[in-house]
């Protein structure tokens, strides 16, 4: 099934990005668990937001006023799929995270994002990429390489892509194996490679679960 355009009319008129979305990261973490060896699994991920509490404090002891309050940025609207070795405790092996609007509408948060993603690389997790939204034009991953490595920025400069990321160990030296495939609309999208956590590769099926998707939601075909 091709790509189609869930940010602009006439889809974006007749079905929410955001539940699609949910339902795609439900779908990917299904094909992944049909995958993984006894010992992993994945789930689909959608924090909710922070939530402050303004209770009555129970504690005895008041602490003073803090000397500096600094507002940040963290990443928002996640939509992503975590997959978890689970012996000895879930650890994090590997994350698809699907790309939101709200990741590319300004720098802080763009900055966010590639903050959590270079998180992933200094814990080895692997990472998928998946940038569908067509309603901002900045392109993440291409950043991503500019704050990782300036000279290969300029070889990413399209909108829409899904990208793979891997570290790895090659004579002592740590080194960051990039995937990167060009998407568009009207386009199938691709197969990605997904390197979990000790080595283990899975083929993240995009076009399948977007067809599953676009079927279980009954997203009519071109937005029609």
């Amino acid at each position: 099934m091709p790509l189609q355009d869930h940010f602009r009319p006439p889809l974006s008129a007749r079905r929410h990005w955001h539940a699609f979305h949910n339902s795609w990261a439900t779908y990917l973490s299904s094909d992944l668990n049909r995958q993984l060896p006894p010992g992993y699994f994945a789930e689909a991920n959608f924090p909710f937001p922070i939530e402050i509490d303004v209770g009555s404090p129970t504690t005895v002891w008041t602490p003073p006023a803090p000397r500096l309050t600094i507002p940040i940025s963290l990443v928002t609207d996640t939509v992503e799929v975590l997959i978890f070795n689970s012996e000895g405790g879930p650890t994090l092996a590997g994350a698809v995270e699907l790309v939101s609007p709200a990741n590319k509408d300004r720098p802080a948060h763009r900055d966010a994002f590639l903050s959590k993603c270079i998180a992933y690389f200094q814990q080895a997790v692997g990472l998928v990429v998946v940038d569908v939204v067509t309603e901002r034009t900045a392109n993440l991953h291409a950043e991503l390489l500019a704050r990782l490595a300036p000279a290969s920025a300029a070889q990413s400069s399209t909108e829409l892509y899904a990208a793979a990321y891997r570290m790895v160990a090659r004579s002592e030296q740590q080194s960051l194996d990039v995937w990167h495939e060009t998407l568009a609309i009207g386009r199938p999208l691709p197969t990605m490679p997904l390197w979990l956590r000790g080595g283990l590769c899975l083929a993240v099926e995009l076009e399948a679960t977007y067809e599953r998707t676009c079927s279980e939601q009954r997203v009519p075909l071109n937005g029609a």
